[in-house]
């Protein structure tokens, strides 16, 4: 998760988003368009990558090429949801890079171990947004191939693919589509999150 702090910027409730969607993961090929760099400084980001903090156990599974099931995943889940809310306590604002494919993942990253699994409970926080990240197959494989030192393979997209439930608008979620430059995907998520606040 990343916040943004604009010194200049007129005054607005924190905001948080999440990165979601299976192209978020080709997305972070480049995270490095802000994390440790001079945009990440002008904007007061601070970047939280997802994939630093699954297991051992998730890291080497996603190595072998084996997806993770919802088990692995709730742990890992959880941490995001308390950096998310201890962000919104600090009323930081902030970003994360997390796949959330599922309805229910994205339910415990805003309400942790209390989300419930019926459909008539909360499906968003105030303040906490989802953006889509979406994109065709090929190019986001061809996105992942090309990604240098990380553990999962490319050959799990088709596994995100299959696992996908796009967010709806009742998630606080837009979606921004990856064809374009990493600087221009980037820019469109913070444009999308300027109207918002």
């Amino acid at each position: 998760m990343a916040s943004r702090r604009h010194a200049e910027a007129p005054c607005h409730s924190p905001v948080s988003s999440a990165v979601s969607g299976a192209a978020a993961a080709a997305a972070r090929q480049n995270d490095s368009y802000y994390h440790g760099s001079e945009r990440e400084r002008e904007l007061g980001w601070t970047l939280y990558e997802g994939d630093d903090y699954h297991s051992k156990e998730s890291i080497d599974k996603m190595a072998r090429g084996e997806p993770l099931t919802d088990q692995d995943r709730i742990p890992w889940l959880l941490q995001l949801h308390g950096i998310i809310q201890r962000e919104i306590t600090s009323k930081a604002n902030a970003i994360v890079l997390c796949s959330a494919l599922k309805r229910a993942y994205r339910q415990m990253l805003l309400f942790g171990r209390t989300c419930l699994p019926s459909s008539d409970s909360p499906t968003a926080v105030d303040g906490v947004w989802f953006a889509f990240l979406h994109g065709p197959f090929k190019l986001i494989q061809e996105r992942l191939e090309a990604r240098e030192g990380h553990y999962m393979s490319a050959a799990l997209l088709q596994s995100q693919f299959d696992t996908l439930e796009p967010p709806v608008d009742t998630e606080n979620a837009f979606s921004v589509d990856v064809q374009r430059s990493i600087p221009e995907v980037a820019s469109d998520i913070e444009s999308a999150l300027s109207v918002r606040l």
